[in-house]
């Protein structure tokens, strides 16, 4: 069963993917992926669970990987408060869902660390499954989630131009 990942205000590119190991292959990157904050979430991580951040998620450099070695762990969405615009986009890029809880939102006291979840992107929503409370997001544009459905931006265009057809000269 998926679970959420409880994090705090601005958690940085630095600690997602840390600058000592960027020339790293992915798989080695990724091993070290929020160690500095979550020591255990490596070894924890399951496919399907949930990031759920406070604000500035994603802040700092530009660096795609801190992205992506969440999508190699299989993380669902990332799901916050507010998001740095580079790691927002290179979430949608990479196919990864980034999504934003509604100003002012008062998450259900039953939303902890580990609650077992379930996710649905068509609808935005994370429900917990113990008390199955909502927790809805702002919606996704539908053009970004076609994006996301289709794989992230390179799958999505090479999907678009495969179906077209180009005249030849």
């Amino acid at each position: 069963m998926p679970r959420l990942w409880l994090f705090e205000e601005t958690i940085d590119t630095d600690v997602l993917a840390p600058g000592f190991y960027m020339k790293s292959p992915l798989d080695e990157l990724a091993e070290h992926c929020l160690e500095a904050v979550r020591p255990e979430f490596v070894s924890k991580v399951q496919k399907g669970d949930v990031i759920l951040a406070g604000d500035n998620m994603g802040v700092g450099s530009s660096r795609e990987q801190a992205a992506e070695v969440l999508k190699y762990h299989g993380i669902a969405a990332v799901i916050a408060r507010s998001f740095a615009g580079i790691f927002y986009r290179n979430s949608i890029n990479l196919g990864l869902p980034a999504l934003i809880l509604p100003k002012g939102l008062t998450l259900p006291d039953e939303c902890v660390d580990g609650a077992e979840i379930s996710f649905q992107f068509d609808k935005s929503m994370l429900t917990l499954t113990k008390s199955q409370k909502v927790i809805e997001c702002e919606p996704i544009p539908t053009f970004l989630k076609t994006m996301i459905d289709d794989g992230g931006l390179v799958p999505h265009l090479e999907k678009r131009f495969s179906a077209e057809v180009i005249p030849k000269c």
